[in-house]
């Protein structure tokens, strides 16, 4: 099963499954996870080919909504999903074959669509395979190292949240020869849908970042085909990385949909 980090405790409200997206993990939600754990039980998950998460060659979204499904079948009763890019595609593709799981959606700045192969994603794999990491004993220097390859400080600093440097030989905490293999999976969406998929007829938010162009009004027939509930709401001044560049008003939106 997914490695998982659980915030709170349970209460009679339905606990939150946080799901990251591409190259992240459940530490990467922890202030979030916890500021809305205050009313809930809140369990943030390593998607698999992440953080502490086991490896596998397949990487779809079947597969990976699959996985959420276990996590929420040990739980014993649906809860509220919120997922985050390639989190939000898999919580998406839950909520459509296991609706049966899902009390209510929320999905961050994406849609069920396929996006264009900018070979953004590749660029940043190759600088983390070729960055030389055998003898690394600060993160300052594998800060430094990887530089060249990812000018952006930011970019940096999420990616190099993936590398261990202390538990045993230092190692990227990333598959990062699966998720290499599956970029086309990890940016497209399944056509056609997997036998027995439904539209979601509960609750559905989709977030968005205002500078973002992952979730484009030319999306919303999408979107709405398939979740016929959906509700928008943005994010003013954020881009994709919503919930790391505008973490507060990112949790007023998730707890004014969840405390309906």
């Amino acid at each position: 099963m997914l490695h998982t980090i659980r915030h709170g405790s349970d209460t009679a409200r339905p606990p939150l499954l946080i799901v990251p997206g591409l190259f992240g993990s459940a530490r990467n939600w922890g202030v979030v996870a916890k500021h809305l754990s205050t009313e809930r039980l809140v369990i943030a998950v390593d998607q698999r080919n992440h953080g502490d998460s086991f490896r596998s060659d397949d990487h779809s979204y079947p597969a990976m909504a699959g996985d959420l499904a276990e996590v929420i079948e040990a739980e014993g009763r649906p809860l509220d999903v919120l997922g985050h890019s390639m989190g939000g595609k898999a919580v998406m593709m839950l909520a459509l074959i296991r609706p049966e799981l899902v009390h209510r959606l929320i999905v961050a700045d994406i849609a069920p669509v396929t996006y264009p192969h900018t070979g953004t994603n590749e660029a940043l794999i190759a600088a983390m395979k070729a960055l030389k990491i055998d003898d690394l004993t600060t993160r300052g220097e594998a800060d430094r190292r990887l530089a060249p390859g990812v000018p952006d400080p930011a970019t940096r600093a999420f990616l190099l949240q993936s590398l261990e440097l202390r538990d045993g030989p230092v190692h990227w905490k990333l598959n990062l020869d699966a998720l290499q293999a599956n970029m086309g999976r990890i940016v497209g969406w399944p056509d056609p849908l997997p036998a027995g998929a439904r539209p979601f007829t509960g609750p559905a938010l989709f977030l968005y970042g205002g500078t973002s162009r992952y979730l484009r009004p030319d999306y919303r027939p999408a979107i709405e085909a398939l979740f016929p509930q959906a509700e928008y709401e943005g994010i003013a001044g954020a881009g994709h990385w919503l919930h790391a560049e505008k973490p507060r008003e990112t949790e007023a939106a998730i707890e004014a949909f969840l405390s309906r």
